[in-house]
């Protein structure tokens, strides 16, 4: 028996006006739901921004020496606002785009800086812009090492959950076999090795210090997100789009990459936010043990060496300490906050409620 043509018109106009929600939307409103997330996500962007325009801003050369008896101790900007003593050429050598604001700098404040409001170190250089320039450099190096080990860990994990049988078996033992090594000594000797090629390394292919530092910990990092990714590929490689891909002719890769990968691409944001802070640290501690970056350049790492050099029971320059450990907190905190509010708002089973 036929279907009234009226009835099936009515179902087909509201199949029509009812249309699925995009998960991705889905996840956006819950994270905007979350206060915590929300406040997080806006405090690392206004990071993000003070760090990326660190040139722009009429701070002091972060490397300008004052040598004094002493340390200076923080002043009010009502007390001391600032002076007509700032020197351009009193930086390392910059990429076009540092350049670029630097000149803007110049004309917007001409050479006006502010005054030492967070203080100085012990050589007397301006604490407020060592803090703003050292985070360019702690921040770059944690997402120039977290997205090298997430290149790394998602091809090769996602490779050996789809191949599966014994190529899986053996590609897991060779991650097992890697996390017996203890990180710290594997990162401490690749740096060490490499680093006395790296005049060779800079001019037969660009490679510098940084990029090496950088390298190495992406190489040590991405043995965990192997692991991630390969549990979420075993429990979608069965799933009935794969196995219709496959009987469709689809070859591996292109499996991989249009059906696979997008279905861990929630897993992977979460875990690249949590990684981050952690590859802040490593750098922090490495730079600390002097096998990070090297002066003149900045990071928040020597910034607590230089933290540690002005320690002494006699004398109490809690500025070089509190500030700097402040600055990194905060960072580290948010990054932290986010990824666990994005790890809520990317959750499958929370899809379809509403908060």
């Amino acid at each position: 028996m036929g279907m009234d043509p009226r009835e099936l018109e009515s179902l087909l106009q509201a199949a029509k006006e009812q249309r699925g929600q995009n998960p991705w939307r889905e996840a956006w409103q819950r994270l905007r739901t979350n206060a915590a997330a929300r406040v997080s996500l806006y405090m690392l962007i206004a990071i993000g921004a003070i760090s990326l325009l660190a040139p722009l801003w009429p701070l002091p050369s972060p490397i300008a020496l004052n040598l004094s008896p002493e340390p200076i101790a923080p002043v009010a900007p009502w007390t001391e606002f600032g002076s007509d003593a700032w020197q351009r050429d009193a930086i390392w050598e910059l990429g076009p785009m540092d350049r670029a604001l630097v000149s803007l700098r110049a004309k917007l404040f001409g050479n006006w800086q502010s005054a030492p409001w967070l203080g100085t170190d012990t050589k007397g250089r301006d604490l407020l812009a060592r803090i703003v320039w050292g985070s360019r450099t702690s921040i770059q190096a944690a997402l120039a090492a977290a997205f090298c080990s997430l290149a790394i860990g998602v091809l090769y994990g996602a490779l050996a959950g789809l191949i599966g049988g014994r190529v899986d078996n053996l590609m897991m033992r060779l991650v097992d076999a890697l996390y017996s090594v203890p990180f710290i000594f594997l990162v401490i000797f690749l740096v060490t090795i490499l680093g006395e090629y790296r005049v060779e390394l800079d001019r037969r292919f660009g490679i510098d210090r940084e990029v090496v530092f950088y390298l190495v910990i992406g190489f040590v990092y991405w043995l965990t997100m192997a692991r991630v990714v390969r549990g979420q590929v075993l429990s979608l490689r069965n799933m009935e789009f794969v196995s219709a891909a496959r009987a469709q002719g689809a070859s591996t890769l292109h499996i991989l990459r249009r059906h696979i990968l997008p279905g861990t691409l929630s897993v992977v944001i979460v875990y690249l936010t949590l990684t981050v802070p952690a590859v802040m640290l490593f750098e922090a501690f490495l730079s600390f043990l002097g096998l990070g970056v090297e002066p003149p350049k900045v990071s928040w790492g020597l910034l607590a060496v230089d933290c540690t050099e002005a320690l002494s029971p006699l004398v109490n320059y809690w500025w070089l300490a509190c500030f700097p450990a402040g600055a990194m907190a905060t960072t580290l905190l948010a990054l932290n906050v986010l990824g666990d509010g994005l790890r809520d708002a990317l959750d499958p089973r929370l899809r379809g409620s509403r908060p």
